[in-house]
């Protein structure tokens, strides 16, 4: 796989991949290309060669030649991080349906990596990790912590599907609320959105005040408040009274649906 001028549609910064279809930049100083370690490469080829969904980016190709550098090569989501519209100031806000339909997709892929027969924990669920393509429809990324169930033991005991599940918990938090889930410039009994947060979603009335600003009130409240329902169990502090990745879309559809 060459670096340079190819057949796809250049990014912003215009440089190209020669490859079939458009890419995506995760990190590194070459757009489209992530520079990782040949272990990390061969861990990451390997999961995402399991799996092929639409709410999962696609990996196009890689490079493994030890002459140059270890790259990936991801197809190109065009409005990158759904971190970028939650905590930046962009022209396109995301409404009360598009963040509950980001959030269902996030919900999709990953209860497609863990229900598969393959078993896969995502490992690192971040509103960084999860990117929005042109139709706003979620798909996860940064795959390099994934890892199979049964290899758990081998790199760390308390990481598990539920770990992902409180992940989501705080991803479902930042939607709500506009806010990162740590942030050093807020007061610092604020730092910590889990800790601010969780003892005002059980009340209407102090949810309501809490629910991002930039939706201007256009939300419906009550679910509004079915979400921080469901993000609560998902942030039970005992794994076992966390939800399944089945069960969060089951919940998150049922909003939908009555929402409509």
């Amino acid at each position: 796989m060459a670096v340079g001028e190819g057949s796809t549609p250049p990014p912003p910064t215009g440089k190209t991949i020669d490859v079939s279809s458009p890419y995506f930049l995760t990190s590194g100083d070459h757009p489209g290309l992530n520079f990782i370690g040949e272990n990390l490469l061969h861990d990451v080829v390997t999961v995402l060669g399991l799996l092929a969904h639409s709410n999962i980016v696609s990996l196009l190709g890689y490079c493994n030649d030890k002459e140059h550098r270890y790259f990936l090569v991801y197809e190109y989501v065009q409005n990158q991080k759904l971190g970028n519209f939650l905590f930046r100031d962009v022209m396109q806000q995301l409404s009360w349906g598009t963040r509950l339909m980001i959030m269902i997709g996030v919900a999709n892929g990953l209860a497609y990596m863990h229900m598969s027969k393959h078993q896969l924990i995502h490992g690192f669920l971040k509103s960084r990790s999860i990117l929005i393509d042109q139709d706003f429809n979620a798909k996860l990324g940064s795959f390099e912590m994934a890892r199979f169930c049964n290899d758990i033991g081998n790199i760390d005991g308390e990481l598990s599907m539920k770990t992902d599940i409180y992940s989501f918990g705080v991803i479902l938090l930042e939607i709500l609320t506009g806010q990162r889930a740590l942030d050093s410039k807020r007061p610092p009994y604020q730092f910590d959105l889990v800790k601010w947060i969780t003892p005002f979603l059980a009340d209407r009335s102090e949810l309501k005040k809490i629910i991002d600003p930039r939706l201007e009130q256009n939300f419906p409240l009550e679910r509004a408040f079915e979400c921080a329902a469901l993000a609560l169990r998902c942030l039970a502090k005992d794994p076992k009274d966390r939800p399944t990745s089945e069960e969060v879309l089951w919940g998150l559809e049922q909003i939908y649906v009555v929402n409509k």
